[in-house]
């Protein structure tokens, strides 16, 4: 059991005291236990690491470390030895023998384990010379690869808490606001609103009781920082959201999570307990007479209970269904009381801001987007996975230098920012700097941070259909524009990319977004058509040639592709043998043919072939 800490003093000296003990480790094997290496088997390297360890005699030697999330998903389970900065990808358990006997007290390195650059063939040592990282700025994201989740310890010894700290003994709740305004943090939610304005407005709120609500129901297909955090490093959230109760006057606080977040949730619930034995959390916080708890409400599954009210509705344990927005959460949210709500990402940039001071954070970024913003980098890109960088960035600087570019030689084509509910932008947009006011003047959205990259066998109609479908499944029904309207778009949709397309149709599609973002209540209706109207706005001549020329110029609409066999045929007879239809004929070394009255268009026959004989248009 912990001593509780009753002072200002007592953290500080713990906190000296536990850095010192980590810089007297000699060396250290960092191990990524995020969701992705886990999936990778990286807690049997662990246990390989352990045991080799063991074995070997060598605890005084080497310390064997787990953490989050590092980044570069891709390319897990990834480990970091120190000092050194040594970076190792693609570890298998079978590998630790190597990186012990290798490593440890040595300056050799594992070759096969080093990462190599896409673009050069280069082995890179050094975790800080990896292009993935040269050009990120991890405020927050950092400490992930440094510290257990599990070990409040780890946290301290880094600076946690003392931001806290800070706040309690040096500053009152108006100088803690004024700072959050003066850094310029807008959320990282989506809504891109002021962080410090929000956190006024509540304050002056009427009301004894005012709830601080994190919002880590992170439904955006592809998109997993908010997860990652949590999983990594759930003190810094937690922290944040103690020092805005602190501003604002909170008096309880809830962590809405996923439920489908099973690592995130164990991890979370950790980390208060851990707070809480501390005195970091709940009664007299620190000594202070300062008040303030914090629960876990575990999330249905609901998209739309990322929207406010929805998710308010949901942890009342009401259907999760957004209201109308005449009355602002912050004078009435939760049970209608007082209510600030920020996500995981917005929350965790607080302590950096109480530490450093706000004018230090509106140093980076751009007039009016300032900071970093943490990204899910995915889709069509060689370097996958979470990225945090300075807003400002263009979307070149992330897909190239950053992600690495575009695998097999294939041409990029589009990049999808915002999550499900953000738009597309084309080649011509590369350039583009990444912040709020930028994207939005683009057609899309920042959003949570998704960004989803595309090459030239993506169909920008079959993107779009697939996340009106989304959007139309997760819709709660509410209201009729989002209910009914989505539901529209998405039949004409679908008729366009099976060849059922007709003159006006992407006329009829523009009127009804603009019906939908005006007549929905909340903001998943309202931001529903984005996908789609920018696919419009920039790739016009694929709908046209769908509906016109009843063709797919990337090949991914099936009812819209024709596979023909060329002269190259040499009659081998694998295409009959794989065609469930038997819709192929011909004899042993002629020409086979296709009958296109039995042909279903599963690809199967292309697949197959061997000899480049078949056609697909």
């Amino acid at each position: 059991m912990a001593e509780k800490l009753t002072s200002r003093q007592m953290l500080l000296d713990l906190a000296e005291e536990l850095a010192g003990k980590r810089k007297q480790v000699k060396q250290t094997i960092t191990l990524c236990a995020g969701t992705g290496c886990r999936a990778s088997s990286c807690m049997d390297v662990h246990q390989a690491l352990v045991e080799g360890v063991k074995k070997r005699s060598w605890g005084d030697k080497v310390e064997i470390r787990t953490s989050g999330c590092h980044g570069l998903c891709e390319l897990g389970p990834l480990m970091v030895v120190q000092p050194g900065n040594v970076f190792y990808k693609g570890v298998k358990p079978e590998d630790a023998d190597a990186v012990l006997d290798e490593t440890v007290g040595k300056e050799e390195k594992v070759e096969k384990l080093l990462y190599e650059d896409s673009v050069s063939g280069d082995k890179i040592v050094h975790w800080h010379d990896i292009p993935f990282y040269k050009k990120q700025k991890r405020l927050v994201f950092g400490a992930n690869g440094e510290i257990n989740p599990n070990i409040i310890e780890d946290y301290l010894a880094v600076g946690g808490y003392q931001a806290l700290a800070k706040a309690l003994g040096d500053m009152q709740p108006d100088e803690i606001v004024e700072q959050v305004k003066i850094s310029g943090l807008r959320g990282r939610g989506g809504g891109g609103f002021s962080t410090g304005i929000k956190w006024e407005s509540c304050k002056k709120a009427k009301g004894d009781v005012k709830y601080i609500l994190c919002n880590a129901d992170e439904g955006d297909p592809g998109a997993f920082m908010d997860r990652s955090i949590l999983e990594g490093n759930p003190h810094v959230v937690i922290e944040g959201m103690i020092i805005a109760a602190l501003a604002i006057g909170g008096t309880d606080g809830y962590v809405y999570v996923r439920n489908e977040y099973p690592l995130a949730v164990k991890n979370l619930a950790i980390a208060l307990d851990q707070a809480r034995d501390y005195g970091l959390l709940g009664e007299n916080i620190l000594g202070s007479g300062f008040n303030f708890e914090i629960k876990i409400n575990r999330g249905g599954g609901a998209f739309v209970c990322g929207e406010s009210t929805a998710l308010m509705a949901s942890i009342e344990g009401r259907p999760g269904e957004p209201r109308a927005k005449f009355v602002h959460t912050v004078e009435k949210g939760l049970w209608d009381k007082p209510t600030n709500l920020n996500n995981v990402e917005t929350y965790a940039n607080v302590p950096w801001i109480v530490t450093n001071g706000g004018d230090e954070y509106a140093k980076i970024g751009t007039e009016g987007s300032k900071g970093t913003k943490i990204f899910s980098l995915v889709g069509k890109v060689h370097n996958s996975g979470l990225i945090e960088v300075p807003m400002g960035i263009t979307l070149r600087e992330i897909v190239y230098d950053i992600g690495g570019g575009i695998p097999g030689g294939k041409k990029f084509k589009a990049v999808q920012t915002g999550g499900p509910a953000g738009g597309c932008l084309p080649e011509d947009k590369l350039d583009l700097p990444v912040d709020f006011d930028n994207l939005w003047e683009a057609g899309t959205i920042m959003g949570s941070g998704g960004l989803i990259v595309m090459d030239e066998d993506n169909c920008m109609v079959d993107v779009a259909k697939y996340f009106t479908k989304f959007l139309m499944d997760e819709s709660c029904g509410k209201c009729t524009p989002c209910r009914e309207g989505l539901r529209q778009l998405y039949n004409i949709l679908v008729d366009i990319s099976e060849g059922r397309g007709k003159e006006g149709d992407i006329e009829v599609l523009e009127g009804l977004s603009e019906a939908i973002e005006t007549g929905s209540i909340c903001g998943l209706g309202q931001a529903a058509p984005i996908p789609l109207k920018s696919t419009i706005r920039y790739f016009r001549d694929e709908y046209e040639a769908h509906i016109k020329d009843k063709k797919c110029p990337a090949k991914v609409c099936k009812e819209l592709i024709t596979y023909k066999i060329t002269d190259n045929c040499n009659g081998c007879g694998l295409c009959p043998r794989v065609c469930p239809a038997d819709a192929i004929t011909g004899a042993k070394k002629e020409l086979h043919v296709i009958d296109q009255s039995k042909c279903i268009k599963c690809g199967a026959c292309y697949e197959a072939c061997k000899f480049d004989a078949i056609s697909k248009g």
